[in-house]
């Protein structure tokens, strides 16, 4: 029997201003379901924690070696990152590597996700360009692995694709069923993304953590984004300081509208989380609280990511007026 879904509360002070209701499973190396709080069953569009499945091929099918990819490269194939300087000089690398024009993205082009670290020429009021957008390191990986196979470069974002349809059935095998069976959409970046039952998604963070104790694709992709968390995300991003705060043990990567994987390398163990209504400040409290209910959180990460897991509320004036917290109010 699971567990109610967890409520991450939105506290003015001490009183309750807003709920949102997550969904998570954490579950085993055999995709065993381990702990569930909500619905299990739960359809989730997994949007860009797809990546580091996706990325998979890259890697597989020999395109990252014959690049000659660096980690730093390949974790950001995995990412969703801030579009600060050193993600930008990345992508751009992968790309000239592959000799694939910056045009070629299809990503389409959006504003950093962090303005604190956006790139010179837009913080000089320059529009920022596809390369600049958080997916530009997926794109630029797909590319890469279209270059490789001989594949036409146009047109790769579409379902109908030959590159599209080998990265999803690498992602319908780890999420345990077949290409055909998955329900496909549109993902915000133009490519596909499909919608699985949350323990699905659990059960394939799982396999994906229990693979990467070994030799191949696997370890490669976890390895990339363990050793070089900041390619992942960025400053300030929970997935960057936690895989920063333990050691290579963790991996774990943020989807739009508040969806999260993370594997334990060490034990084989998955977790996936959605909160049902999207909202990403919830994401975050929901993410910690599951692991640390899990027993997957280390006290010194606890500890250091406790703005994470309790984020302020502050208002117009910068005074601190509530927190964002699992559960009861937080302790100021």
């Amino acid at each position: 029997m699971g567990n109610p879904p967890l409520e991450v509360r939105v506290f003015r002070g001490r009183l309750v201003e807003s709920t949102h209701r997550a969904h998570a499973v954490v579950a085993g190396p055999t995709a065993r379901v381990l702990a569930s709080w909500g619905d299990p069953r739960l359809v989730t569009v997994i949007r860009s924690a797809a990546k580091p499945f996706q990325s998979l091929p890259l890697v597989a099918d020999g395109a990252a070696e014959h690049f000659g990819l660096s980690e730093e490269e390949i974790a950001l194939c995995s990412g969703s990152h801030n579009s600060e300087e050193a993600h930008v000089r990345a992508a751009r690398s992968i790309l000239a590597k592959a000799d694939v024009d910056e045009g070629a993205l299809a990503c389409g082009a959006h504003a950093p996700i962090r303005a604190e670290g956006r790139p010179a020429p837009v913080a000089a009021g320059t529009p920022p360009t596809p390369v600049m957008s958080n997916c530009s390191g997926k794109h630029a990986g797909m590319l890469a692995l279209a270059a490789f196979r001989g594949w036409p470069l146009r047109g790769y974002e579409k379902r109908e694709h030959p590159l599209q349809r080998r990265i999803g059935r690498e992602v319908a095998r780890w999420m345990g069923t077949g290409y055909g069976e998955m329900a496909w959409e549109t993902d915000g970046c133009g490519v596909p993304t499909c919608g699985v039952p949350l323990a699905s998604l659990a059960g394939a963070a799982a396999r994906l953590a229990a693979a990467a104790a070994t030799e191949g694709p696997p370890r490669r992709i976890v390895r990339a984004m363990t050793r070089h968390p900041f390619m992942v995300a960025g400053t300030g991003r929970l997935c960057t300081r936690l895989m920063e705060e333990e050691g290579g043990r963790v991996f774990a990567k943020a989807g739009a509208e508040a969806v999260y994987v993370a594997g334990d390398v060490e034990r084989g163990i998955g977790v996936a989380l959605k909160v049902e209504d999207g909202a990403r400040r919830a994401a975050g409290p929901a993410l910690l609280g599951v692991l640390e209910r899990a027993g997957l959180l280390s006290a010194p990460a606890r500890l250091a990511l406790r703005d994470f897991a309790e984020p302020a509320r502050r208002n117009t004036l910068g005074d601190e007026v509530g927190r964002v917290s699992v559960g009861e109010p937080p302790c100021s």
